[in-house]
């Protein structure tokens, strides 16, 4: 599979769901080049059917902590995408993870610690520019695409 600008969508902030605690001063320094950038660079990557994320935890905390409408994503079918690579960071305290268990604890109300999975996806996502305005606005002209 190849992702492109079209594959990229506007989706509300709100219907994403994490699965694992961020690093703030990750997330800090993060916040600061998305605002001297004015805008995201990179779409984050979420599962189509439950909005679980699986790369973007930070991006994410960052159009929350904006206040931001939406946010550029690339959604993809997690569960049957066999290009989409599951693995645990070496530093975890799990020895065994699975992508069930995944959308499990994103749709619970608990978070795994930070760096515990990692997600290997065959294709690099494509670069972007979408504008924290554009990202504010909640009626927008044009929904789902990227400037």
């Amino acid at each position: 599979m190849s992702w492109d600008e079209s594959d990229v969508r506007l989706v509300p902030v709100e219907w994403l769901k994490a699965h694992e605690e961020i690093k703030q001063k990750n997330m800090e320094k993060l916040l600061q080049m998305t605002l001297k950038w004015d805008g995201f660079t990179k779409p984050l990557i979420a599962d189509k059917a439950t909005g679980t994320i699986l790369d973007g935890h930070h991006r994410y905390s960052v159009a929350k902590r904006l206040e931001l409408a939406r946010i550029p994503v690339v959604c993809i079918d997690y569960l049957h995408d066999e290009s989409v690579e599951l693995e645990l960071w070496p530093a975890s305290q799990l020895d065994s993870i699975s992508k069930q268990d995944v959308i499990d604890m994103a749709l619970s109300s608990e978070l795994y610690p930070p760096k515990t999975t990692r997600h290997r996806i065959s294709d690099h996502l494509p670069p972007i520019h979408v504008s924290l305005h554009r990202l504010s606005l909640l009626t927008p002209s044009q929904p789902d695409e990227t400037e």
